[in-house]
């Protein structure tokens, strides 16, 4: 039998020790995990909270009445579950309104109507009463750049541009078609166009138009700009296929007013390292079509309940875990840029920062966005705990619209976006089907487990 000397011994020895001390590290954290999920599934508080901001506030457009309510409900909300500390910080944000309905008809050569699902995009200006025109149809944004103006000028346009169905990420096909609603108005605008009208960014069929912001360009006239159903455009097309001349008559009746003050609302349980600081949330406000259930009202539900639930276990952590229901997302952003230059002007460590606003489906995993290799590798290895809950989705990508600015402030901040399954996300996405109702309780729970988890084992091992 070979002898070990004692360096070799001692060797051995630290190695087995550290083997088996982050066996324990990982035996404890299972065990404070399936903690988690137990409460989050029995006990949980976040399918109530979202009903209570989906039908007892509603649909909460920056500037609004029920924005307003939305700060108010955030903030007693946060201080009823006793965080050590909760406050709101004051934004200034913009304030639109679409006005009286929407109203459109398309007009055949025979005189037959078809009543339009109509919903104008955000930011878009009124017609100014009823006015009609000839309507022309493109099948995409790149189609109406390249015609002359001859064949633009004076007429409605309908930019047909389905979402690509064919790849697996809905939000790939999103993004390959988010330009049209952007942009359509500048464009059209630009060979003369009086109006806009979009297919619905929306991957079903169905009557329910969808809404979203858009923009100007100041060396460009505006015009109106608006989203129809994409059942809608589907009879439009079929309708007009003979190149039989058809009129759009449409009245929007939009406005903006002056910039208004509103909050971001922040709860927190604080750290040792006080000043050291995990962000995340989701954000209050909403389109004003339907109850902005999953957008955003599940990413609130989520943020409040995994902060809800570490506290429930008598979490005390490392680092202040910083709840931030941000307001202003949908339409400016000026809750995001506002809490990032706020924090650094307060010399505040961003440690890392989480965003939930992909809807309330099932979980399965995160984004990390992050240029830092040596980090990103160090969370795949922690990720690899929450592989047994069911969650398998860990890649570089988007965090979110609101911890983004937290970006440009913190050069080496991690931030990480909550990925659930998102193939029916944009059925209901910025529309008037974006009800509470079409969220499922055990999923929405599933969610906030999952985010209070990863939350766990950022602040413990970061």
């Amino acid at each position: 039998m070979s002898k070990i000397n004692f360096s070799s011994g001692l060797l051995l020895f630290s190695f087995l020790f550290l083997v088996n001390s982050s066996s324990f590290s990982q035996n404890t954290d299972s065990v404070f995990i399936s903690k988690i999920y137990k409460s989050a599934l029995t006990q949980g508080n976040s399918y109530e909270d979202l009903r209570q901001l989906c039908k007892d506030v509603g649909a909460r457009l920056s500037g609004s009445a029920e924005a307003d309510m939305a700060v108010e409900w955030g903030f007693q909300k946060l201080k009823s579950y006793n965080f050590d500390t909760v406050y709101k910080q004051e934004i200034k944000v913009p304030h639109w309104e679409r006005g009286t309905k929407e109203s459109a008809w398309l007009k055949l050569q025979d005189g037959k109507l078809l009543k339009l699902n109509i919903l104008a995009l955000g930011g878009s200006i009124g017609t100014n009463g009823l006015i009609k025109a000839e309507l022309l149809i493109v099948n995409s944004l790149e189609e109406l750049k390249k015609m002359p103006k001859s064949k633009v000028n004076g007429k409605i346009v309908l930019i047909n541009q389905r979402m690509e169905d064919n790849v697996i990420h809905s939000f790939q096909a999103y993004g390959g078609c988010f330009p049209i609603r952007k942009s359509g108005a500048v464009e059209g605008a630009r060979l003369g166009a009086v109006a806009v009208l979009i297919r619905s960014l929306s991957l079903g069929e169905n009557d329910f138009p969808h809404t979203g912001t858009m923009q100007y360009n100041d060396s460009v006239g505006k015009i109106a700009a608006g989203a129809i159903s994409t059942n809608d455009a589907d009879k439009i097309a079929l309708l007009t296929k003979n190149n039989a001349k058809s009129e759009i008559w449409l009245e929007m009746d939009c406005r903006f007013y002056e910039d208004k003050i509103s909050y971001n609302v922040i709860g927190e349980m604080w750290g040792k390292n006080r000043n050291e600081i995990i962000t995340f949330g989701g954000h209050l406000d909403s389109w004003d079509a339907g109850e902005g259930a999953h957008d955003d009202g599940a990413g609130i539900a989520h943020s409040i309940e995994a902060l809800r639930l570490l506290k429930s276990q008598n979490y005390k952590p490392k680092h202040t875990l910083r709840c931030v229901l941000f307001m202003n997302e949908e339409n400016g952003n000026r809750g995001g840029e506002t809490y990032a230059t706020w924090t650094k002007a307060r010399n505040e460590i961003q440690i890392a920062a989480l965003e939930s606003d992909r809807g309330g489906f099932s979980p399965r995993g995160f984004d990390i966005e992050s240029e830092n290799a040596e980090m990103i590798h160090k969370f795949e290895v922690l990720f690899e705990q929450m592989i047994p809950f069911g969650l398998s989705v860990f890649a570089k990508g988007h965090s979110g619209v609101d911890v983004g600015p937290l970006g440009d402030e913190y050069e080496n901040i991690t931030m990480f976006g909550f990925v659930p399954d998102s193939q029916r996300y944009f059925d209901f996405h910025h529309s008037a089907n974006d009800v509470f109702e079409n969220v499922n309780k055990r999923e929405l729970e599933l969610g906030c487990a999952a985010i209070a988890s990863w939350l766990y084992l950022i602040d413990k091992y970061i």
